[in-house]
C-alpha cells in the first residue's frame, strides 16, 4: 500500500512538472504578496501583484487586499520589480482602474473604468511604476476593499474627505512594452510601494506557486551558462 501510494505521489509530482514546465514554455505567470502582518506608518497592509510575460510584453495586476483602511498610507502607489532577462526599459502600452470616491459618511461609488495615469520608469536595473510624481497624483492610489457593511467605516480623513479622491478600487492592470522579454523571462523580486509620499516600501514574497516558475528559470539559466 505504502509503495503504491509512493508511485502515485511519484506520477502527480511528474504531472505537476509537466504541466509547469509547458505553462512556462508559453508564458511565464509570478506572483508576489506583501509578508503577512506586514505594515506602513504604523498600518496594516496587504497587496498581491501577479506578473504575466510574453514576447516584448509585461502584462500586471496590481491588487490591494487590505480590507476597511485607516489611512492612505495603506494606499498602493508603486512598484518595483526585475526581471530575469535583464530588462529595465520599456514604456505603459495601456493602463486601467475603477474610479472609486468615498464620502464622508464612509459609503463610496464607482465611477467607471480609467487610465491609471502611473508612469513607468528605471530604478537602476529594475522598472517601477509610480503615481509619485505624475500629474495625476495624489489621487488614484490603489485602495482596499470596504468592511462588511460595504463602508469604509474606519478611514480618517485621507481616505474620506476627498483630498485623495477618487481612488482606484481594489485593482489595476497595465500592459508594458518591454523590447527583448520573452515569455521564458520571470520576475525576480518585486517591492510594493503605499501612500502618496516616498519611503514607505516592503519587498514582496513570492507566492508558493511561483517559486516553481522561478527554479525553472534558474535551471534553464545554468543550462544555457554551461552550454
Amino acid at each position: 500500500m505504502l509503495r503504491g501510494c509512493s508511485l502515485c505521489l511519484r506520477a502527480y509530482a511528474g504531472l505537476f512538472v509537466i504541466l509547469l514546465t509547458s505553462a512556462y514554455s508559453n508564458a511565464a505567470i509570478i506572483g508576489f504578496n506583501t509578508p503577512s502582518g506586514a505594515t506602513t506608518g504604523g498600518q496594516p497592509i496587504s497587496a498581491q501583484a501577479t506578473f504575466t510575460t510574453s514576447a516584448n510584453q509585461v502584462t500586471i495586476v496590481l491588487s490591494n487586499l487590505q480590507a476597511n483602511p485607516t489611512s492612505v498610507v495603506q494606499n498602493l502607489s508603486g512598484l518595483q520589480f526585475k526581471i530575469s532577462s535583464g530588462q529595465n526599459s520599456g514604456s505603459i502600452a495601456s493602463s486601467a482602474g475603477v474610479e472609486r470616491n468615498i464620502a464622508a459618511d464612509g459609503a463610496f461609488a464607482d465611477a467607471g473604468s480609467a487610465p491609471t495615469g502611473w508612469s513607468l520608469s528605471a530604478v537602476g536595473s529594475d522598472l517601477k511604476l509610480n503615481l509619485l510624481g505624475t500629474a495625476t497624483a495624489p489621487d488614484h492610489t490603489i485602495i482596499g476593499p470596504p468592511d462588511g457593511s460595504n463602508l469604509y467605516s474606519a478611514g480618517n480623513g485621507s481616505i474620506v474627505n476627498g483630498a485623495h479622491s477618487p481612488f482606484l478600487g481594489l485593482s489595476a492592470s497595465f500592459t508594458l512594452n518591454v523590447p527583448g522579454v520573452t515569455a521564458q523571462s520571470t520576475i525576480t523580486s518585486a517591492t510594493f510601494q503605499f501612500n502618496t509620499s516616498g519611503g514607505n516600501t516592503v519587498p514582496g514574497v513570492p507566492e508558493p506557486a511561483s517559486l516553481g516558475v522561478l527554479a525553472l528559470s534558474a535551471l534553464a539559466t545554468t543550462r544555457r551558462r554551461a552550454r
